[in-house]
């Protein structure tokens, strides 16, 4: 019988595999992260080309393009939005440039008269934060089309990762149930349909709270007065892809133009006091209403992943983290070796009223996806 290896022996090569498994995926970043959006999207229209197969009668390839090319003209009109909103802020840049630094003037005027704190001297740290400034956009610009180069062929291959895990679906099924033993084939049936079921319904719930935030976004901005409010209200709706820390990031670009260009200190005050409003209404009336609990993570543990995301992938890993480790935990509940870290993740599921609900949800998921 073989020793069994010291602790310490272990413990190395778990941490030896997660050096690698980061190494890894930050080396096949551009790759893999197109990958992973091509799945989430495809969860995303999956129940639409469920809908054309089976209610509408289109053959798969039929239903898949349809699914695919109607996902791309809105995405492509939201982006024509933007563009067309973007040239009308670059046409009246120098205006705008000229309002900043008469802002800013001003502002130096009170702060020197306030607190005896020479214009001079401000001056001189604002030229010095304008210089950094200048110096981090050259840098970001110039990895930007770095970045642009080398990923626009694998994001091009987008579409097609999509179309082909929805055309070989049920290959990928077939290939999971003949990977597990035969007594675990009925629990890998329940974590398909969950997984099938649940990230259609957050990513889809994700990105209506999206459109509906763009909408009040820029509605509320164009109330408060502040210019290019259709440009900042999309800007801002689209940061709320992440979770929690999505409005705030979202807010701050019109805040900080408000504060640069307007007339007066009061419009920063009310773009403040919108995002006030709209962070409510989404904590408290969208989100818990559009995506639901169908994402059973826990605060905390949302927060790291969210931070872990960013680290790694940027803004595309903030984005698609949650969805993936909403994937492993239901995975992680399947399975007695894994059950402490599916309830490390999860949220508390005491509540009658959240169990209740979670039981229909299989009940649901049972109805809805009887074979994929």
């Amino acid at each position: 019988m073989l020793n069994k290896p010291p602790k310490i022996v272990i413990l190395t090569f778990i941490l030896l595999f997660i050096i690698l498994f980061f190494y890894g995926i930050i080396v096949a970043r551009g790759f893999l992260s197109t990958i992973v959006l091509g799945m989430i999207f495809s969860f995303l229209i999956f129940p639409l080309v469920n809908f054309l197969e089976k209610k509408a009668h289109f053959n798969r390839i039929l239903a898949n393009l349809t699914s695919i090319l109607l996902l791309l003209g809105f995405l492509t009109l939201m982006f024509f939005v933007l563009y067309k909103n973007m040239g009308k802020i670059t046409q009246d840049m120098p205006a705008l440039v000229e309002k900043a630094h008469h802002n800013i003037d001003q502002l130096e005027a009170i702060v020197a008269s306030t607190f005896g704190y020479s214009i001079e001297s401000q001056n001189l740290l604002i030229h010095d934060a304008i210089n950094n400034i200048f110096n981090l956009s050259g840098t970001f610009t110039k990895s930007v089309f770095k970045g642009t180069t080398s990923t626009i062929f694998t994001l091009g291959l987008m579409p097609v990762f999509m179309f082909y895990m929805l055309y070989y679906r049920d290959k990928f099924y077939k290939f999971i149930l003949m990977t597990v033993p035969a007594e675990k084939e009925e629990d890998a049936r329940q974590v398909i349909r969950k997984i099938t079921f649940i990230t259609p319904k957050y990513v889809g719930g994700v990105f209506t709270v999206v459109l509906i935030l763009s909408v009040l976004n820029s509605f509320g901005l164009w109330v408060v007065g502040v210019k290019y409010a259709i440009l900042f209200g999309i800007i801002s709706a689209l940061f709320n892809l992440i979770p929690y820390f999505g409005t705030w990031i979202g807010a701050s670009i019109p805040f900080m133009f408000a504060l640069l260009t307007g007339d007066t200190p009061k419009l920063a005050l009310g773009v403040i006091m919108l995002f006030v409003i709209i962070q409510f209404l989404e904590n408290n009336i969208l989100t818990p209403n559009i995506t639901g609990s169908y994402v059973n993570l826990n605060p905390l543990f949302t927060i790291l992943l969210i931070i872990i995301g960013g680290t790694v992938w940027g803004i595309i890993g903030m984005f698609v983290v949650v969805p993936v480790a909403a994937m492993f935990k239901i995975v992680f509940d399947h399975s007695k070796s894994m059950k402490p870290v599916a309830y490390l993740m999860g949220a508390d599921m005491e509540n009658r009223k959240k169990a209740i609900w979670r039981q229909k949800l299989i009940i649901k998921s049972k109805r809805t996806i009887r074979k994929l």
